[in-house]
C-alpha cells in the first residue's frame, strides 16, 4: 500500500493512493503521514462493468489495508476506521508477500474477464501493484525506516474526525487512540514498535538516515500537531478522549527526544538520494522523462511563458498608467492590492462564483451540481501542508459531502519568515481559484462521484501527472476568458511549474544548490522567500521528484488536445471533451489517449 502526497500549485491535493506497497520516496512516515485525506470509491455506476471492476479492487484494496487500514478509513471505509497500522516485525517481507499473491489473483481475473475496461482496470491494478514492489524494493534497500508519527497521528484523526464525515464515525477514534497508546488489550504503543522497526535495522551498513534539514523540520512541527490534534478532539464533541490524548502526546514527545538522541546522530548531511531512488520518484509520479529531457524541455518553456507575460504585463501598466511596465516591477505593484484578513474568504467565494459564470457562457465543461467549498488552513495544516492545496470529500456513500480548497498563507516551519504574500492579493485570485476549485480539482473530484467512475481508475491509476496536469490544464483553458491581471497570475503559475521541472532535478542531481534555487524563484519568478523555502523543501527532501509533473502532465494533455483537434476538425466541442476526459477517471497520459482516440473521437 503506498500512500502519496499529491500537491497543488503548492503542496496542493493530499491523497492516498494505494499502490501495493509502504514507500515510493524516502521514507514510510512522510508517505503515510499524509495519506490520510482520502481519495475515491464509487459506489454505483449505470454500467455494468464498473461494477465487476470495483468488485475486484475491492479485494486488493481489502487485502492490503490490512497493514494501513487509516487510508481506508479515509476513503470512507467505515470497516477500517478503528484499526490502526501494522508496523510489526518483518514489514517489508509480508507487506510484499501480500502484494505478489494479489498479482498472481489479479492474473487469474485477466484470464477470465471478458469486457475491455474491466481488462483495463486489471491492467491498472497488476501494473501498480509491480511498480509498488518495486518501489518498496529500493527503499528497504537503501533507507533507514524513519516515522514522522505526530504528523501521521493528526492526520489520520483529521481524516477520521473530519466535519463532512458521518458524525457516527466519530467515536471509532476513541478506540483508535486507545490502541496507539498501547491501552487497548493486546496493543504496544504505537512510538515504540516504530522505534524497534528502526533500531532493528541499524546494524545494516550502507544504509541512509532522513535528510538532516527534515528531521529538524519534523521536530520542529511536533508542538503543532499537537495543538492541532487537541483542536480536532474538541471539535468533535467526543467525551471522555482527554485522559488518553494526554498520554498519547508525552509519547510523541518523548518519541521526538528518541528521535534527537538516536535519529539525528544518522541524519545525513547531503538531501540528494540515489539516482536509482530518484528515478523512481519521477516514474512513481507519473513523470516518464529522463532528468536531463525534463531540463531541457522546462528551460524552454520558462522563457517562452516569461515572454507572454512580459507582453501582458505591459498592457496593465498601459492600462493603468504605470511608466514602468518592466514583468518585475507589475507583478509587484500588483501584489501591493493585498485583501484585507477577514475578507480573504469573502473574495474568493466571489471569485469562484465569477469563474463558474465565465465556464457555462463559453459552454467550456459541464459543471456539477455539488457546491465548492474554500476555507482557510488551521496551524498544523499550513506546518505540514506549506501552500495551498485541495482536500477532497469522503466519496465512499458520499451524501453530499463536498472538496474543500484550503487556502494557506504562511509556512510556521520557517519562523520569522513564514508569512507569504503570493496568495492573498486579488490578481492570483483567479488562476488559484480555477487550479484548486473549477474547472480544477474539484470538478475532478466531483466528477469521479458524478459519474460513476470505476475504483481502479480513481485510485490505482492515480499519478501526480494525471491530477497536477488537469490543474495547470484547467487554467489554461480559462486564460483568455479573465482579466489581464488574472491572465499576468495564471502564466506565472504556469512559469512557476515550468521552473519547478528544471529545478527539482538540478536540485536532486547536485546541479543546483537549494539555497540559489530559491534566489533564483524569489528574483527570476517573484515567489515570496517564504514559498520559495517551501518550494525548495519539496523538491530537496519533502517530495523529490513531485514537482516536476505539473507541467508534465499539463504537457501531455496539450499535445493530447492537439492531437484531437487535429482529427475532428470543426466537429471538436470543448465541453464535451473536458467531460470525456474527466469521466475517465485519474488515467495517466498513454491510457487517457488511448480512451480519448478510441472513444470520445469515433463518436464525434
Amino acid at each position: 500500500m503506498t500512500f502519496t502526497t499529491v500537491r497543488g500549485p503548492d503542496f496542493a491535493v493530499v491523497c492516498a493512493h494505494f499502490t501495493g506497497t509502504y514507500l515510493i520516496m524516502n521514507n514510510t512516515s512522510k508517505l503515510t503521514s499524509t495519506l490520510l485525506l482520502g481519495l475515491i470509491f464509487t459506489t454505483a455506476s449505470a454500467q455494468d462493468w464498473v461494477g465487476e471492476s470495483n468488485e475486484h479492487t475491492t479485494v486488493v484494496l481489502k487485502a492490503q489495508s490490512q497493514f494501513q487500514p487509516e487510508g481506508a478509513s479515509s476513503l470512507g471505509l467505515a470497516e477500517f476506521d478503528e484499526a490502526i497500522m501494522d508496523l510489526g516485525p518483518d514489514l517489508f517481507e509480508r507487506t510484499t508477500a501480500v502484494d505478489r499473491k494479489l498479482i498472481e489473483q489479479t492474473q487469474e481475473w485477466l484470464r477470465t474477464s471478458e469486457h475491455p475496461k474491466v481488462i483495463q482496470d486489471l491492467n491498472i491494478l497488476q501494473q501498480a501493484l509491480e511498480d509498488g514492489i518495486h518501489s518498496a524494493t529500493l527503499t528497504n534497500k537503501y533507507m533507514l525506516p524513519y516515522f514522522n508519527l505526530s504528523q501521521t497521528m493528526f492526520f489520520g484523526f483529521r481524516a477520521l474526525l473530519d466535519p463532512r464525515a458521518e458524525a457516527s464515525r466519530y467515536p471509532a477514534a476513541l478506540t483508535r487512540l486507545a490502541k496507539y497508546t498501547g491501552k487497548a488489550e493486546g496493543y504496544t504503543p504505537i512510538t515504540e514498535v516504530a522505534k524497534k522497526r528502526v533500531m532493528e535495522r541499524f546494524d545494516q551498513p550502507g544504509l541512509l538516515g532522513p535528510f538532516k534539514g527534515q528531521l529538524e523540520r519534523d521536530l520542529n512541527n511536533v508542538p503543532r500537531f499537537a495543538g492541532g490534534l487537541k483542536q480536532l478532539f474538541e471539535a468533535s464533541g467526543l467525551e471522555g478522549y482527554e485522559e488518553d490524548l494526554d498520554l498519547l502526546l508525552g509519547q510523541l514527545n518523548d518519541y521526538a527526544d528518541w528521535l534527537k538522541t538516536d535519529i539525528e546522530p544518522r541524519a545525513r548531511e547531503d538531501h540528494r538520494l540515489p539516482p536509482e531512488l530518484y528515478a523512481n520518484n519521477l516514474k512513481s509520479f507519473g513523470v516518464r522523462e529522463d532528468p536531463e529531457e525534463l531540463m531541457r524541455t522546462a528551460q524552454f518553456g520558462f522563457q517562452e511563458i516569461k515572454a507572454q507575460m512580459r507582453a501582458v504585463a505591459f498592457q496593465i501598466a498601459e492600462q493603468r498608467g504605470w511608466e514602468n511596465g518592466e514583468l518585475m516591477h507589475v507583478m509587484r505593484e500588483l501584489k501591493k492590492e493585498t485583501i484585507p484578513q477577514d475578507k480573504i474568504l469573502d473574495v474568493y467565494m466571489a471569485r469562484l462564483g465569477a469563474i463558474e459564470e465565465l465556464i457555462r457562457k463559453h459552454d467550456i465543461v459541464t459543471l456539477p451540481d455539488r457546491k465548492a467549498s474554500i476555507r482557510l488552513a488551521t496551524e498544523a495544516e499550513s506546518a505540514s501542508i506549506p501552500a495551498p492545496f485541495m482536500s477532497p470529500p469522503q466519496l465512499v456513500g458520499n451524501t453530499g459531502q463536498y472538496g474543500e480548497f484550503v487556502l494557506v498563507q504562511k509556512n510556521p516551519a520557517l519562523g520569522e519568515d513564514s508569512q507569504m504574500d503570493d496568495w492573498n492579493h486579488d490578481s492570483v485570485t483567479w488562476a488559484l481559484t480555477v487550479h484548486e476549485a473549477r474547472p480544477g480539482h474539484e470538478m475532478q473530484f466531483a466528477s469521479l462521484v458524478e459519474n460513476g467512475t470505476s475504483l481502479a481508475r480513481s485510485t490505482y491509476a492515480f499519478n501526480s501527472a494525471n491530477v497536477e496536469g488537469w490543474g495547470l490544464y484547467a487554467e489554461a483553458i480559462m486564460l483568455e476568458h479573465l482579466p489581464l491581471e488574472g491572465q499576468l497570475f495564471t502564466l506565472f503559475t504556469r512559469l512557476a511549474r515550468a521552473g519547478r521541472m528544471f529545478m527539482d532535478p538540478m536540485v536532486n542531481l547536485g546541479l543546483l544548490a537549494p539555497e540559489d534555487a530559491i534566489e533564483f524563484m524569489i528574483n527570476q519568478i517573484g515567489l515570496s522567500k517564504a514559498m520559495a523555502s517551501s518550494e525548495a523543501d519539496r523538491y530537496a527532501f519533502l517530495a523529490p521528484g513531485q514537482a516536476t509533473s505539473y507541467y508534465y502532465g499539463y504537457r501531455n494533455l496539450q499535445r493530447l488536445r492537439t492531437e484531437v483537434e487535429m482529427i475532428l476538425g470543426d466537429r471538436f466541442n470543448q465541453r464535451k471533451y473536458h467531460d470525456f476526459v474527466l469521466e475517465q477517471g485519474l488515467l495517466p497520459p498513454e491510457l487517457l489517449r488511448q480512451a480519448v482516440l478510441e472513444d470520445f473521437v469515433p463518436v464525434q
